[in-house]
């Protein structure tokens, strides 16, 4: 929805026109501010921050595109329609690779200028209201064909390193490192395409049903011993488990990537080794939750770094992707009304607690869209 009374810049040194632009829109709810020159259009847009500003290509002092361009420069997310004579489509066309939204042609019939306005509008809505959440979609647009060719070349080189490996001189110790790195380069990228993939493109449709977040917790120990099978000699993982933990209604696979996550990142934070302490605890202050908390002994946190840790691809590991914080949060808040923060010190250790509501939900609950 459109918010109330947006602000319109007009830009055109005809005040026949401008007249008629405050007739055309005299029944809507809109504040218009008036500018009769480029210059003064300039200073505007900076000052007046409008939602959508009107451009007339033909002004006595600077020429459209550059009032669009310096435009830009001051705000690179304005709104501009451009406003061109007949047979000037063209150079309109043109405004538009240069960032305008839309262009009309004079003369104007007042209805269409009412539509091409509104149309105008809820695009720039659509753009302001979460830029974030606006980049999964066209990451989802863009992904499978970036997976595609990123894939295809990798497995030809797979499969050519495999030949080159039984073909090669096995006493040859440099040329068998060599191929090692290769290969965990391979397996690096095709992960990272994999998380890129899993974190546009979560599924429309999640299952919930009871989940034992103590029985994930064991599970996931499982799993990490084997990943980090070197590193579980030096990591000592100790529990502390509420026995009379009560379950959450969640969907189980998205608890455990999440869990998964978590305990990768304490994992990799301790290449020395440390210890890894997972404690679970039932919290009754209103609203009823349960509370997980993962504290490591690693390398930690600058502390300036802690607020963007789950913004996507933004990593403080020199192979991480970036993405296994986002996806955690995704899980914990939008999908369980849960929270997750961080507590961190740059060579003390870390801290992740995670806080998960197990009040039995709505019958509608067993499935959740995306983004709830």
């Amino acid at each position: 929805m459109i918010k109330k009374e947006s602000k319109l810049l007009v830009v055109d040194d005809n005040i026949d026109y401008v007249n008629f632009i405050r007739r055309a829109l005299d029944a809507e709810d809109y504040k218009l501010s008036i500018a009769l020159d480029g210059n003064t259009a300039i200073e505007k847009a900076a000052k007046e921050n409008p939602d959508l500003v009107l451009l007339d290509l033909k002004l006595p002092d600077l020429d459209g595109e550059e009032v669009l361009g310096r435009m830009k420069q001051d705000n690179k997310d304005i709104t501009v329609v451009v406003i061109t004579g007949y047979g000037d489509d063209q150079v309109a066309m043109d405004m538009m690779k240069k960032g305008a939204i839309d262009f009309l042609t004079k003369p104007i019939e007042p209805q269409i200028l009412i539509k091409a306005i509104k149309n105008a509008l809820e695009i720039r809505e659509a753009q302001q209201e979460d830029k974030q959440l606006e980049l999964y979609p066209s990451l989802d647009r863009f992904f499978p064909f970036f997976a595609h060719e990123i894939r295809n070349p990798l497995h030809a080189i797979s499969g050519a390193l495999t030949i080159i490996q039984r073909r090669s001189n096995l006493g040859d110790e440099v040329l068998a490192q060599s191929i090692n790195i290769i290969n965990e380069e391979i397996q690096h990228l095709n992960e990272f395409v994999q998380e890129c993939l899993n974190f546009v493109r979560p599924p429309n449709k999640v299952r919930f049903v009871e989940v034992d977040i103590n029985e994930v917790i064991h599970v996931v120990i499982n799993i990490i011993t084997h990943i980090f099978e070197r590193e579980s000699n030096t990591v000592r993982v100790v529990t502390e488990m509420d026995p009379s933990l009560p379950k959450i209604y969640s969907n189980y696979e998205e608890i455990k990537q999440a869990f998964l996550n978590i305990v990768k990142n304490a994992y990799e934070a301790m290449p020395k080794g440390g210890e890894l302490m997972i404690r679970t605890i039932q919290k009754s202050d209103p609203p009823n939750y349960i509370q997980i908390i993962f504290a490591d002994t690693g390398v930690g946190v600058k502390k300036e770094a802690i607020p963007s840790l789950f913004d996507p691809f933004f990593t403080t590991k020199p192979l991480g992707t970036g993405l296994g914080l986002a996806v955690c949060r995704r899980i914990i808040a939008e999908r369980n009304n849960g929270k997750i923060l961080i507590e961190s010190e740059e060579g003390k250790g870390t801290t992740v607690i995670v806080k998960l509501p197990f009040d039995h939900p709505s019958e509608e609950s067993p499935e959740k869209s995306d983004g709830i």
